[in-house]
Formats: C-alpha cells, sequence, structure tokens
C-alpha cells in the first residue's frame, strides 16, 4: 500500500508539474485553456475556476491540457438550426441554448442564417414563425454554449492556439517539459539543503558497517589523494578505480588530519549489468561521499545534478536510437512501479532522487520530435516558422494520429517486457 500510494503521489506531481507549465504559459499568451486533466478516462472530480475546467480523471497514466483550437470545436451551428438566445445587460448574447430550448423560457428562440463566432462575434437568423427582417445578435466574447444543460464557452480566433505567433506557441508547447528540468532542480536544492552537498574530493562521508572501508580502518572525513601509484583529487577517480578492480587488493594513501597514512583494501566483488544490460562485476567498499551545506553550493548542486542526469539521459537515448542499447533495455509503467517499490524501501530521501530522475526522464522524452508528443508539435510550429505558412491540419492531423498509435503499440511491447523481467 505505501508504494501505491508513493506511486500516485509521484506520478501525479510529475504529471501535474509538467501539465501546469502547458497552461499557465497558455493563458499567458491569451489562449482560453478549456480543460487541465490528471489522467485519462471517466472523470472521479472536477471543478471550475477562471475559464477553465479541472478534473482529475479514473486512468492515472498521464494528464493533458486541452486549450481551445488545437480540436475541432465541440458544437457548430449551421443556417436551419433553431437556438435559443439570452443576452447580458449589455445586450450581447451570453448564452447559445443548442437543445432543450423549452427549459429555458427567456431565451429568444430564433432560426440560423449566419453565425461568425470567430472573428465578428455575431449571429444573424429570423424568429420563428414571424415575418421579419433578418436580425443580427451581437455575441459577448466570453459567452457559453447550453448543450444538454451543459456549459461550454465560446473561443474567438484571438483565443485560440492558431492565432497565436509561434514564438507564443512553441513556448507553450516546451513549457511542460522545461518545468519538469525545473522541478528535478528544486528537488535537488531540496535535497542538498537536507543532506548537504557532495564534496568534490574523495572526502569519506558515511562509513559503512561489515565493509571493507571498516575493516581496512578508514574513518569519516578522511581524503583519499592516491591509490597504489595512481594519484586521486575526485571522487570520481576514486569510485571508477574502486569499480575497476573488485577483489584486487589496493594501497590507499589518505590524509587524515592533516597526516598521510597507508591503508590496504580489498573491494567486495558485486553483481551489476552495463549500459547494455550485460552482467559485469563492480567494487565496492561501503563509504558515502562526504557532504557540506552552503546556499551557494546547494543552487549549483541543484543545476549540476540535473544537468549530469540530462546528459545520461541524452546518452542512452542516442544509445537506443543507434542499436548500441536493446528495446529490452526501456522501461514503461510496470517497471517504473517496480523500481519505486525498491526506492520506497529504502527511504524517502532516495524517492525524492528517484522522483528528481523520472521528471528529468519525462522532460526529455516530450522533447523528442515524435508525432504526438510535445517535441513533434514543436517540429511542426519550426517548420511553419520556416516556411512562413503553416502546416495543412488535416496532415498534421494524420501524422499525430499515426504517430499516437505507433506510440501506443511502442508502450505495449515495452509493457510486455516489464511483465517478463518480474514474472519470468
Amino acid at each position: 500500500m505505501t508504494t501505491i500510494i508513493a506511486f500516485i503521489l509521484m506520478f501525479g506531481l510529475l504529471v501535474f508539474i509538467h501539465e501546469w507549465g502547458h497552461m499557465i504559459f497558455a493563458k499567458r499568451a491569451g489562449m482560453l485553456v478549456r480543460e487541465f486533466a490528471i489522467g485519462f478516462g471517466p472523470k472521479v472530480f472536477s471543478f471550475t475556476k477562471n475559464e477553465t475546467l479541472y478534473t482529475i480523471r479514473l486512468i492515472p497514466a498521464g494528464g493533458y491540457v486541452r486549450v481551445a483550437g488545437e480540436d475541432p470545436e465541440i458544437i457548430e451551428l449551421k443556417p436551419g438550426h433553431h437556438i435559443g438566445l439570452e443576452f447580458n445587460q449589455a445586450g450581447k448574447v451570453n448564452k447559445i441554448i443548442v437543445n432543450n430550448k423549452s427549459k429555458h423560457p427567456n431565451a429568444r428562440v430564433i432560426e440560423v442564417e449566419r453565425v461568425d463566432l470567430d472573428h465578428q462575434l455575431i449571429i444573424e437568423g429570423y424568429e420563428i414563425d414571424e415575418e421579419n427582417d433578418l436580425l443580427r445578435f451581437d455575441v459577448d466574447e466570453k459567452a457559453f454554449f447550453i448543450m444538454d444543460e451543459r456549459e461550454t464557452q465560446i473561443a474567438p480566433y484571438n483565443r485560440q492556439f492558431a492565432s497565436k505567433t509561434p514564438a507564443q506557441r512553441a513556448m507553450q508547447l516546451f513549457a511542460g517539459p522545461m518545468m519538469n528540468f525545473l522541478l528535478a532542480i528544486v528537488i535537488f536544492i531540496i535535497l542538498g539543503l537536507i543532506q548537504g552537498v557532495p564534496v568534490e574530493e574523495a572526502r569519506m562521508g558515511q562509513i559503512q558497517p561489515d565493509t571493507p572501508a571498516e575493516e581496512a580502518g578508514l574513518q569519516p572525513n578522511d581524503e583519499v589523494i592516491q591509490i597504489e601509484d595512481q594519484s586521486v583529487s575526485t571522487w570520481e577517480e576514486f569510485t571508477s578505480v574502486v569499480r575497476e578492480n573488485p577483489g584486487q587488493e589496493m594501497e590507499l594513501v589518505v590524509l587524515r588530519n592533516g597526516n598521510e597514512e597507508a591503508i590496504t583494501i580489498v573491494p567486495n566483488e558485486v553483481e551489476s549489468v552495463d549500459q547494455k544490460g550485460d552482467p559485469i562485476s563492480i567494487g565496492q567498499i561501503g563509504v558515502y561521499q562526504a557532504t557540506e551545506k552552503s546556499v551557494i553550493g546547494t543552487l549549483k548542486y541543484g543545476i549540476i545534478q540535473t544537468y549530469n542526469i540530462t546528459k545520461l539521459v541524452l546518452t542512452n537515448l542516442m544509445m537506443l536510437i543507434t542499436g548500441q542499447v536493446s528495446i529490452d533495455m526501456l522501461s514503461g509503467p510496470v517497471g517504473i512501479y517496480d523500481a519505486t517499490d525498491q526506492v520506497v524501501q529504502t527511504g524517502f530521501m532516495n524517492l525524492l532522487l528517484w522522483t528528481a530522475m523520472l521528471s528529468v526522464n519525462l522532460g526529455i522524452v516530450n522533447l523528442v520530435p515524435l508525432p504526438a508528443l510535445d517535441g513533434g508539435r514543436l517540429l511542426f510550429v519550426a517548420i511553419e516558422a520556416i516556411r512562413g505558412k503553416p502546416v495543412p491540419p488535416e496532415k498534421e492531423g494524420i501524422f499525430h494520429f499515426v504517430g499516437f498509435a505507433l506510440l501506443m503499440l511502442l508502450m505495449i511491447v515495452v509493457t510486455w517486457n516489464d511483465i517478463q523481467r518480474l514474472f519470468l
């Protein structure tokens, strides 16, 4: 149960931050955000605030922000339709009753002749059973359709996604992944404030009991300056040598209270896997890196750690594209849940670290120029900026539809791999 709660909260946070980025920059650009949703499928909970419907949906597999103009508008009025009109104090139409007009006795019923709710914001028509001239009604820019007693706000063209400049649209699309990177930075800053920031030099922190480090007599704050005849100046250099020498006796020179001391140590041999997923043996001695606390150091730590994870994910992604890493190494929701279960057992701090890593992954994956992802849509905005005109919507729609189908197929394959790893 703990893992389930942790997974839902973690995944919900990642999705919320991502979609919040999309929504905030859509609103800043003047777009009408129809819905902010966490999850898919039937609504579990919803409320409306500042023109936007906020929903939590049954299937916790993502989320979305629905901006006016990104999809075909829900309701289309055509000549011959009978509709009811209600007016505000300024005399403009503020409610357009599409059906169930008998439930709105104060509405003025007309037969539609012409409608322009994109630019002119007018409705023209004739009163039912009356011989009179063509009537013209001005429509409020925040008027609502009433259909099946549900309200849907109209979206004039200047509130639609397509009306904005390429820069505004690109920023709205990029904002989701950007917020995931910012979330990772914030999480690492929090970890730095709580645990301290790892130092650059090869200085020892906590020594684990019953490990080669304890048996050899290593102490907290010991700084390794030499291994055999090799000079050591950073923690990365130190750990790299240890990992490459499992079971091999090594002579360390450490700096302790200003004095140099020689220590002999034999790293344990631990089974692991390399980037290709092949089994390897690595050395471990059972010691944590020393940490220190400072405001500037913590801020730098948040940025540097996010950068390092981003670089690692991009490297692995390129290896996947070039075939150096098998698709079997990919994990979907099942694999992520299993990994989260293992992380939860190790404590809250490691769960925060895992959340930051997943946040970076989510940001990068969404920026990949594939159909239906933010990166794919950014690609079309870039093409429009170069061509000076947009790609025909029907062609872009086909591209995203086919791409989405292929992504779903990939998700099925990845999930099957996760299940095999768990049960086979």
